[in-house]
């Protein structure tokens, strides 16, 4: 896709389509399991999986999915495909994985553009699996695995998946795009796929696991009431080695309370010391959470096409 001022335009359009409906567009019917049995490390994982749906209005889903057993993507297939594929990965604290808000509206909006969407639904780490901190991250690898491995055999291009990732899923995509460390066993061909996106966006980004400007929520349940030094670098965004990783695409409002901005900014340092292209935008106001539908009329609708401009310059137009 070619992005000038009529597509932004009408990528921002799109943005806005959730609001304007008076019924929630269905769900896409077309999922992927991610592991061919079990999760890896269930054996103390005893938990009943539920999604919840938050919303009264039947306008919009506002759904959350927790104690996930089967990790899966759910695939939104645009009309005429440009041969991009997107990750998303949503946030919710690491507590939860929001379905709707980060993940299927986003997702929209980007197959709207021509862009195969796959939406993440992810194991949480507080669940019981043998992996602990690292389980989301091994759903997140093997997705990503997945869509590339598959790609050739759905007429997409296997050098162009891309990861979306807002709050705590903007910490999951991070780590996916900085940590070079395979988290889970080889179980099938589709392993043999790099698990490194090739282009990465991070929206209001949980990134730090240090005070002053951690997301507490989210490191309690990644980490635990107490964690070690240790463990807060090793989970620190801004503490890994980002050399080599691919372009990446940051976004935060500075009115932000639950996430502070700090956690891009540290992180966009990182980036930048590290050698990685990357583009911030910072957003007077938006608050936090807003993926799509919150932020009509606000300027921070734009950043749709301004992910889509940025891509487009880094030769992976989508």
């Amino acid at each position: 896709m070619t992005l000038n001022r009529r597509t932004a335009l009408g990528l921002a359009a799109a943005a806005m389509t959730p609001v304007s409906q008076t019924r929630a567009p269905a769900d896409p019917v077309e999922t992927i399991r991610l592991w061919p049995g079990a999760a890896p490390g269930g054996e103390r994982a005893a938990v009943t999986p539920r999604v919840v749906e938050r919303s009264s209005d039947p306008a919009f889903h506002d759904r959350f999915a927790q104690y996930t057993t089967e990790p899966l993507l759910t695939v939104l297939r645009p009309a005429r495909a440009n041969g991009a594929s997107l990750l998303l990965i949503p946030g919710g604290g690491y507590k939860w994985a929001v379905v709707d808000k980060e993940g299927l509206d986003c997702a929209r909006v980007f197959a709207a553009a021509g862009v195969t969407c796959f939406v993440l639904r992810y194991r949480l780490p507080g669940d019981g699996w043998a992996a602990g901190a690292d389980a989301p991250l091994q759903d997140a690898q093997r997705a990503l695995r997945l869509v590339r491995a598959r790609a050739a055999a759905d007429g997409l291009d296997p050098g162009r998946v891309a990861v979306l990732g807002a709050s705590a899923g903007g910490h999951l995509a991070g780590m996916l795009t900085a940590r070079r460390d395979a988290t889970y066993a080889t179980v099938d061909a589709a392993d043999g796929a790099s698990f490194r996106p090739d282009l990465s966006i991070l929206l209001y980004p949980v990134a730090t696991m240090a005070d002053p400007f951690v997301h507490a929520g989210s490191r309690r349940e990644l980490l635990g009431q107490a964690p070690t030094e240790e463990a807060i670098v090793r989970y620190s965004l801004e503490r890994m080695d980002w050399r080599g990783a691919p372009p990446t695409f940051l976004l935060h409002a500075m009115d932000d309370v639950a996430v502070p901005v700090e956690n891009s900014l540290q992180l966009l340092t990182a980036l930048r010391a590290a050698g990685v292209a990357a583009e911030a935008h910072l957003f007077q106001e938006g608050g936090h959470g807003f993926g799509i539908r919150l932020i009509e009329g606000r300027p921070a609708a734009a950043w749709p096409p301004l992910a889509q401009a940025w891509a487009g310059r880094q030769g992976w137009s989508v």
